[in-house]
C-alpha cells in the first residue's frame, strides 16, 4: 500500500471514529455479562486493544505475544479495583486517549521497543483504562463477576489484535496493520483534544 493510500485509508477510518471515552455514565449493571459487554461498549478501549494485538505481532518475538496482552490484562485489573476502591489516578481520560494515540503510533512506525520497556507502557496505560471501569462501577456487589467479563473480554479483544496482525502478515500486507495503526492513533488525537 502506497503511503498516499495509507494515510486516504488512515483518515477515513478515523472520521468514521465518535466520541469514546472509557466511562460513557452509563448504567454499568452488574455480573459477569455486563462486565464481559462493557469494553464493547467504547471505541477507546477496542482500539487499544486492537493495538495491543498488533504491536505485539509487530515484535516478531513470542515472548511478546504472550507478555504485552498480559501486561495490559494484569494492570488493567489491578487499576479496576484502585477504581473500585476509590483510590484516586491523576488524569485518566488524558491517560486513556493517550494510549489510543500512543499505541497507534507505535504500530504505525512498527516500533520495536526492548520488551521490558513494551511491557511497561502496555501496562501504564492498561492502569487508566482498568480506572475508569473500575470508578464507574455504580456498585460493588458484584464486583469481581464483573471484573471477570471485562478481563475476559479484553483478552478476546487482544486475540482478535493478535488475529489481525497475523492475517495481514499471511497475505504480505502489514502495511494494512500499519494503516491500522495510524488510524487509531488519529483517533487517539480526536478523543485527546475533543
Amino acid at each position: 500500500m502506497k503511503p498516499s493510500r495509507t494515510l486516504i485509508v488512515s483518515a477515513i477510518l478515523a472520521g468514521l471514529a465518535g466520541p469514546a471515552l472509557a466511562h460513557t455514565g452509563h448504567d454499568a449493571g452488574s455480573g459477569f455479562a455486563a462486565g464481559f459487554a462493557h469494553p464493547f461498549g467504547g471505541l477507546d478501549h477496542l482500539l487499544a486493544m486492537a493495538a495491543v494485538g498488533l504491536w505485539a505481532m509487530q515484535q516478531n518475538s513470542r515472548r511478546a505475544l504472550i507478555l504485552l496482552p498480559a501486561a495490559f490484562v494484569l494492570p488493567m485489573a489491578l487499576g479496576f479495583m484502585l477504581g473500585l476502591a476509590g483510590v484516586a489516578l491523576p488524569a485518566v481520560e488524558t491517560g486513556i486517549a493517550l494510549s489510543v494515540l500512543v499505541l497507534g503510533l507505535l504500530v504505525a512506525f512498527a516500533v520495536r521497543l526492548p520488551l521490558a520497556a513494551a511491557t511497561a507502557v502496555t501496562a501504564l496505560f492498561a492502569l487508566f483504562h482498568g480506572h475508569a471501569h473500575g470508578a464507574e462501577l455504580p456498585q460493588a456487589d458484584l464486583a469481581l463477576t464483573y471484573a471477570a467479563g471485562m478481563v475476559f473480554a479484553t483478552a478476546l479483544l487482544h486475540a482478535a489484535g493478535l488475529m489481525a496482525a497475523k492475517l495481514t502478515q499471511k497475505i504480505a500486507l502489514p502495511s494494512l496493520a500499519r494503516a491500522a495503526g495510524a488510524a487509531c492513533a488519529v483517533a487517539g488525537l480526536v478523543i485527546l483534544v475533543g
